[in-house]
């Protein structure tokens, strides 16, 4: 079978970024997945310093530029340019610059896409993973991120710009 969508049409996924559309869940792709992003300056993609053991990932910039934060330092990516993340390899993604980013990223395999954030707390420093819980608002859901170690809240997002979430 053969599916088409305009990822413009689809609706905006939870996320710290202005817009993802996830193409992959809209046409039923079961051995990769394959989100758009837009990136206004000073987001990042996803949700946190992170690693997927079983999964590769690709970063394809479409416009504008982002920084590919790793293990062995930044990896800036131009528009044309591809980051390619190995699996276990800690990365976060983010814009620094003064233009939207239009991002694709494309991992596999699929059911290997579980993600351990890494990150430091701001409320207890220790550096752990994060829970989240999706709750309803005015605007419709949103997700909000809780450290693993403490149990307080370190960020929130919904959907699409002027989500109405904000980092604690």
């Amino acid at each position: 079978m053969v599916k088409r969508v305009s990822a413009s049409d689809l609706p905006d996924a939870p996320n710290p970024t202005s817009r993802k559309k996830e193409v992959d869940e809209a046409v039923g792709a079961s051995a990769f997945g394959f989100n758009v992003y837009e990136v206004r300056p000073g987001e990042r993609v996803p949700w946190g310093y992170h690693s997927h053991p079983d999964h590769e990932e690709l970063f394809y910039v479409v416009s504008g530029e982002i920084v590919v934060d790793t293990e062995d330092g930044p990896v800036r990516a131009a528009a044309g340019d591809a980051v390619f993340v190995e699996p276990g390899e800690k990365n976060r993604a983010r814009n620094d610059g003064e233009e939207v980013a239009e991002v694709i990223a494309v991992g596999a395999p699929k059911e290997g896409d579980g993600a351990v954030i890494e990150e430091e707390c701001p409320h207890c420093g220790a550096v752990t993973d994060r829970t989240y819980e999706s709750v309803e608002s005015d605007g419709g859901a949103v997700y909000v991120l809780s450290c693993a170690a403490c149990g307080a809240e370190t960020d929130r997002f919904g959907a699409g710009p002027g989500d109405g979430g904000e980092a604690a």
